[in-house]
Order: C-alpha cells, then sequence, then structure tokens
C-alpha cells in the first residue's frame, strides 16, 4: 500500500471535468485508490467513482490524500499526483 497528499492547484479544484478525467485516469489502474480531503476531514471515497469524488468536495489549495493498494499502486499514485500537480487539464494560475 502507497499513500501520499498533495495540493490541488488548479482553479476548480477536483469538480465536474477535471474530476472525470481523475476517475477516468484512477480507472485505467487495478489497484484499489481513495481519495481524502485532508483539510475538510471525513472519509476516504472511491477515486473511480466520480459520485465519491465530487462528494469529497475538493477545492483549489486544498490538500488530499491518494492511497493506492494493488500491484500497479506506484504507477497509480504517480500519474494521479502528476495530474493534480499538472492542473488536471487546467492551466494553473500565477500566485
Amino acid at each position: 500500500m502507497r499513500s501520499i497528499e498533495t495540493m490541488v492547484r488548479n482553479p476548480s479544484g477536483i469538480h465536474a471535468r477535471p474530476g472525470a478525467l481523475f476517475v477516468r485516469t484512477a480507472a485505467g489502474f487495478g489497484s484499489r485508490i481513495t481519495l481524502e480531503n485532508v483539510d475538510r476531514g471525513g472519509a476516504p471515497v472511491d477515486a473511480k467513482s466520480i459520485l465519491s469524488v465530487m462528494q469529497a468536495a475538493v477545492g483549489r489549495g486544498q490538500t488530499v490524500r491518494l492511497t493506492a493498494d494493488g500491484d500497479d499502486e506506484d504507477a497509480a499514485i504517480d500519474a494521479l499526483v502528476a495530474l493534480i500537480q499538472g492542473g488536471l487539464g487546467e492551466a494553473i494560475p500565477e500566485a
């Protein structure tokens, strides 16, 4: 099992279009993957379910914890962290 925390930097957080991209990427891996909004608390949610990811209500500037468990856990975490840090398909505004 591997777990990592990263901050969401894109303007709309993990909502609608960015959320769908996140879920599609997570679904490409065989590992069990969860997403947890560290700032809001609450239980980890299934990263392969768009409804669950929307329920996490992750906004810009919030920290998420990604956890993957399975044969491709390292690749899954690496891909999802890169996606989040890259802005989830959105431009990241200058600070």
